[in-house]
């Protein structure tokens, strides 16, 4: 059986286009757009939360979303389940726990962002991925980033 992927936006594929336009924005993002700075965020959090041990699960999913932080463009973020993939019990708890901890910062950072980077023309797509990482702060854990077709 196969699974349905929706974008994690509705409009999401029509942000990228051909795939030399995806690398093209991807390398923008990376170097201009705040790509390197969000994916070494990531990577630092999921360092920290990988010190301790109740902290594992989160630091798995920080460093699945690093990826996602450095190159956000033709790909999208998906629910594992799906992707096929079993439910973790307790991933909704765990989930509440990281947005009254981090989320919430998080969140803000990215969505103060977006705002900067819409204010111009030339920072609109940028803008967008920051509100799709801001998205992605609120419950990190159970998601995957995969390719669009």
């Amino acid at each position: 059986m196969t699974a349905v992927i929706t974008p994690f936006f509705r409009n999401e594929s029509s942000l990228t286009g051909t795939p030399s336009m995806i690398f093209l924005l991807n390398i923008v993002w990376f170097f201009l757009g705040g790509g390197l700075l969000a994916g070494i965020g990531w990577l630092c959090l999921g360092l920290l939360l990988a010190i301790t041990v109740v902290g594992l699960p989160f630091a798995v999913a920080a460093f699945r979303i690093a990826s996602f932080a450095a190159w956000p463009f033709g790909r999208t973020l998906v629910d594992a389940r799906t992707l096929g993939e079993e439910p973790i019990i307790g991933t909704g708890l765990a989930n509440l726990l990281w947005i009254v901890l981090a989320g919430i910062w998080l969140w803000i950072s990215h969505v103060l962002a977006g705002i900067a980077y819409c204010v111009t023309i030339i920072g609109i797509p940028f803008g967008f991925a920051h509100f799709r990482l801001a998205a992605i702060s609120f419950a990190p854990l159970g998601k995957r980033a995969i390719d669009l077709p």
